[in-house]
């Protein structure tokens, strides 16, 4: 089953999501309850619970899709890497080749 956050946010579908939403809500706790541990006064910190959540929710999602986008990044070098490989293997324009002495000098 999905699960959409604000309605329109399909958590299953969408990369980062699920884990950003798990995050903010660890961070929510983490915050909330440590100002209320701190002041004792419970709507300041139901605000900074919801002020946690948000910060920590965006803060891993920036996170995760930066890293999401790096590995996308790397993975098309790798396969355009592997491409090149097998296409000039063998061939004249081949990097590894070891050139003979006839083939390599023209002097």
């Amino acid at each position: 089953q999905s699960f959409k956050l604000l309605g329109f946010l399909d958590v299953k579908s969408v990369p980062c999501s699920r884990e950003s939403v798990l995050y903010g809500s660890v961070g929510s706790l983490v915050v909330g309850l440590g100002h209320f541990l701190a002041t004792s006064r419970v709507r300041r910190s139901c605000d900074f619970a919801v002020g946690g959540f948000i910060c920590t929710m965006l803060g891993y999602w920036f996170y995760c899709r930066y890293n999401l986008a790096q590995h996308r990044i790397q993975q098309r070098m790798l396969k355009e890497g592997m491409r090149n490989k097998i296409l000039f293997e063998g061939s004249s324009l081949d990097p590894e080749r070891k050139q003979t002495g006839n083939e390599g000098s023209n002097s």
